[in-house]
């Protein structure tokens, strides 16, 4: 089995995409599962199993963030989606965590962004777009050709990733994404994060509300200074 793993901000055209993927690849024989991680509502779903008439799941992440409840959860998605005799599991994540990396070993990591977003997008990405094996650039056609020059050189100077252009509401591009896909490689039996995960888990990340350091453990930082670690 293949699995996609599509992540990007809100509005960047993640879903229409992953439309336009899913009815070339079924056109090609191949047997397609579907998976939304998002924090409190999706739809897309229901999208997706009425119209291509696959297996498709969503997850809500609530008080975790989309890529770690990824983390928890996609090793079961794998085994459900081999119940389900599909060759390709495709991931859609609201990838929130702009510090994590939503990505797994022997995946197709796919970043997507809107080249409506500002130029200094591809920046402030991090292993979102820095790890993803291919960033698929949309809305090119809402911008100036000069915009597009300036935004694709920034998404080069963020990763090494192949960059695709596309105005995805007509498919135009979408067939490179694709044969991408088919060439990408299979999951090996033991799963892996793609990546670091962050420093460390925090006393915030538990839910403590206290403001400001002194209130804190593990790794903690000060307004002036580095990182350091604060024991019990």
């Amino acid at each position: 089995m293949k699995a996609i793993i599509c992540a990007g901000p809100p509005t960047s055209g993640k879903t229409t995409v992953l439309k336009q993927v899913a009815r070339r690849l079924m056109a090609s024989g191949h047997r397609l599962a579907y998976l939304k991680t998002d924090v409190q509502f999706t739809n897309e779903e229901e999208e997706f199993r009425s119209r291509f008439e696959i297996p498709a799941r969503k997850v809500y992440s609530g008080e975790l963030c989309p890529d770690h409840c990824n983390v928890m959860v996609l090793g079961d998605a794998v085994r459900w989606a081999a119940q389900e005799r599909a060759d390709t599991l495709l991931v859609e994540t609201a990838g929130l965590c702009l510090r994590c990396s939503p990505y797994i070993e022997d995946s197709l990591g796919v970043a997507v962004i809107e080249a409506t977003s500002g130029m200094n997008l591809p920046r402030k990405m991090g292993p979102l777009l820095s790890l993803a094996d291919v960033a698929v650039v949309t809305k090119i056609d809402l911008v100036s050709q000069a915009e597009r020059e300036v935004f694709r050189a920034n998404v080069m100077s963020a990763t090494k990733a192949s960059v695709i252009e596309t105005d995805a509401l007509h498919g135009i591009n979408i067939d490179r994404l694709v044969r991408r896909m088919e060439q990408g490689p299979d999951l090996s039996a033991r799963l892996l994060l793609r990546g670091n995960p962050p420093v460390g888990v925090c006393t915030i990340c538990v839910g403590k509300k206290e403001i400001g350091w002194q209130q804190h453990f593990g790794v903690v930082r000060q307004l002036d200074g580095e990182l350091f670690y604060r024991g019990e």
